[in-house]
């Protein structure tokens, strides 16, 4: 299994502003950071400020803050918010024309491996995961 980019960038984005605290993050110095396009970083920050991750203050001195407090984003409702969907086999969709899978066991033990992965994200929130400042700015050892 392997999660999108776009979730993955949207954990990062979620990081850092958690990481800068009060402090207002923007777009053009989360994407030079991580290194992504703006035009990319500028769909994910929409996504994030949607479903209520992230809060935009707009004007000349805008940018980005997190909509609440770290303790209560749970990264299991992050990947909700975007991944696509969790349809890690064929026989995971609605529609799916495997002639195995009346018969099959392989999607138990791929459901029961889901599961343990869901239970695992939703027993975290982003507070566990935040970098102080300091760790956010150190730069990886050569």
């Amino acid at each position: 299994m392997r999660l999108t980019n776009f979730s993955d960038y949207a954990l990062r984005v979620l990081m850092f502003a958690a990481a800068r605290g009060d402090r207002l993050i923007t777009i053009e110095e989360t994407a030079t950071l991580h290194g992504i396009s703006r035009a990319h970083l500028m769909k994910i920050v929409n996504q994030l400020t949607r479903t209520g991750f992230l809060k935009a203050v707009r004007g000349r001195s805008g940018g980005l803050t997190l909509a609440k407090p770290p303790e209560e984003i749970n990264l299991g409702d992050v990947l909700r918010a975007t991944e696509p969907d969790f349809t890690l086999v064929e026989c995971f969709s609605a529609d799916s024309r495997c002639m195995l899978t009346p018969r099959c066991r392989l999607r138990g033990v791929l459901h029961e491996a889901f599961s343990a992965f869901s239970l695992t994200v939703e027993r975290y929130t982003l507070a566990d995961l935040m970098l102080s400042p300091l760790e956010l700015d150190a730069q990886p050892a050569a």
